[in-house]
Parts: structure tokens; C-alpha cells; sequence
């Protein structure tokens, strides 16, 4: 199918805006460790039980295997823990900014790593698109719907999260590109092992408690979780597994930072916010930059 990873990763990125949202008014009432470890426990739920169900071959080779898991690893356990953390020490709007490096990380290691270039074109295009993005990012009144105070290590802990990200995908990568894999599939075998490390931390140091008790207590924020998971880590990371195999890791993570620009309307909607010239401007200069990809 033509252009099956950009298609895929634009999906990402509109699966990944609506799970944005979920997350961050769940993590408002319940905290950032709270929400990250359940969302992770129901998307594997979700697929222990699709995969089955599907049918869907689960036979991987070892280095398969550990390059996904070492992915999950990296993606989930630690760069999605910082990325949470971030959000609540920053807010949304400046943890966006430094996410929008991860384009550039990826790009930097799949190049050195997967020997991955890209051409003018596609470079023009990640700049234009990334471009767009700040420009949206830094509007103050788009983002106000959560304003919080800079402080430099929820910034450290979002370019963390970024690395992660990045990483995570070249990871991933070099697992498909030993031999066919399910998307949903390499989805378990990320998430499953991400929770093998974070889930034992957690309970170890009493920063995640009887999920029930405390989701009884907020029934709103377990449904914006449920959600949140369906949308994320169930759908949103297996397109992301996907986007990559079909096309480069630069390429697809560009576009699936799209995030920012696709939560404008959302924010409108829920948040009521008007929408500014310069936030306007910036959301069409970033889809400039992604049809900019896709015609490369």
C-alpha cells in the first residue's frame, strides 16, 4: 500500500492527541505514576486478549524479541515515565517543545544506527513540519488550559523522554527489520516487558497503591484511563510500530509529532480556548511540512 507508514503514522498522531487529552486530565487528579502504569496494565489486557482472538502469529526470532523488549524498555518504562512526569512538573505546552526534538533524535540515531538517510526533500520537509509545531507549542493562549510553572528539571525530564522515544523507535525498527512482525504483537512484547521492569518499582517504593481503591474514588479519571489506554498504548503505539516498518524513523516520528497541532480543535472544543493567528499559522505551516513528506 502507497505511503503506508506516513498514513499510519498520521493516524498515530490523531490516536496520540485524543489519548493527550485522556491522560492529562486523569494525571491532574490522580498523578503521573498512577495513570502511566494502568493505561500500560490495560493495554496489555487489551491485547492478551485481540491477539488470541485474531489469531495473530506471535513467533518472533530471539533478536526479534529483545530488540523489542529492550525498546519497551527504553519507549515506555522510561521515557514515558519522565514524559508523564514532565507533564506535571511543566505542563503540556513546554513538554511538547522538548518532545519535538524527538524527530531529530530519531532521525540522528537511525542514521548513525540503521544507516537511514534522508533526502532534501524529506529534510526540508521534518524542518517545515517541526517548525509549525513550536511556533504552536510556544502560544501561550492555546496552552494556557494548563500553565505551570518552567522548572529546569521537569525540562531535563522531558528531553529524556524525547531520547526515549527516539530510541525506542530505532529499537523497534531494527527488530522489523530482521523479519515480519505483527504490529499488535510487537505492541505485547514492548509493553509487556516495560511493565516487567516499572510495575515492581512502583510497588517496591509504594508509588503505585491498590489501583481499585483509588480509581473507586475518581470514577472520572478511570474512564479517561480506559480510554486514554485504548487510544495510546493499544492502537497508538502499534500504528507507531507499523508507520516505522513502512517508512523512515525520522520521517515518522516527524509526523507523528504532529500531536500539538491536532489537539488545537480539541482544545477549542473542550477548553473553549480561542484560537490565535499565530497558533492558526503554525498549524498550517506543520501540515504544509507533513504534505512536504508525503510528496518527497
Amino acid at each position: 500500500m502507497p505511503y503506508l507508514g506516513e498514513l499510519s503514522a498520521l493516524l498515530t498522531a490523531f490516536l496520540w492527541a485524543g489519548s493527550s487529552m485522556a491522560f492529562a486530565s486523569a494525571t491532574a487528579r490522580l498523578g503521573s505514576f498512577n495513570i502511566n502504569i494502568t493505561r500500560l496494565l490495560l493495554a496489555a489486557v487489551y491485547l492478551l486478549i485481540l491477539i488470541p482472538v485474531a489469531g495473530f502469529d506471535i513467533g518472533i526470532s530471539l533478536k526479534q524479541g529483545i530488540y523489542l523488549c529492550i525498546s519497551g524498555v527504553i519507549g515506555l518504562s522510561v521515557g514515558d515515565t519522565f514524559l508523564f512526569k514532565s507533564y506535571e512538573l511543566i505542563g503540556a505546552r513546554v513538554t511538547m517543545l522538548m518532545m519535538s526534538l524527538a524527530p531529530a533524535i530519531a532521525a540522528l540515531l537511525s542514521y548513525y544506527i540503521l544507516n537511514e538517510t534522508i533526502s532534501i526533500t524529506g529534510i526540508i520537509g521534518i524542518t517545515i513540519t517541526i517548525a509549525g509545531i513550536v511556533l504552536v507549542v510556544l502560544d501561550r493562549e492555546v496552552n494556557s488550559f494548563h500553565k505551570n510553572k518552567i522548572i529546569s528539571i521537569g525540562v531535563i525530564y522531558a528531553f529524556i523522554a524525547a531520547a526515549g522515544q527516539g530510541a525506542g523507535l530505532v529499537l523497534a525498527k531494527m527488530a522489523f527489520q530482521e523479519g515480519s512482525i505483527n504490529g499488535f504483537v510487537a505492541t505485547g512484547f514492548r509493553i509487556i516487558a516495560s511493565l516487567f521492569l516499572i510495575l515492581p518499582f512502583a510497588i517496591l517504593t509504594n508509588r503505585y497503591k491498590n489501583p481499585i481503591k483509588i480509581f473507586n474514588a475518581n470514577r472520572t479519571a478511570l474512564w479517561l484511563t480506559v480510554a486514554g489506554s485504548f487510544l495510546g498504548p493499544f492502537f497508538g503505539i502499534t500504528f507507531s510500530l507499523i508507520a516505522i516498518a513502512n517508512t523512515n524513523v525520522g520521517i515518522a516520528s516527524t509526523i507523528m509529532a504532529m500531536v500539538p497541532i491536532l489537539m488545537l480543535p480539541l482544545v477549542k472544543i473542550l477548553y473553549k480556548e480561542k484560537l490565535t493567528i499565530r497558533a492558526i499559522v503554525g498549524a498550517f505551516i506543520a501540515v504544509g511540512g507533513v504534505a512536504v513528506l508525503f510528496l518527497r
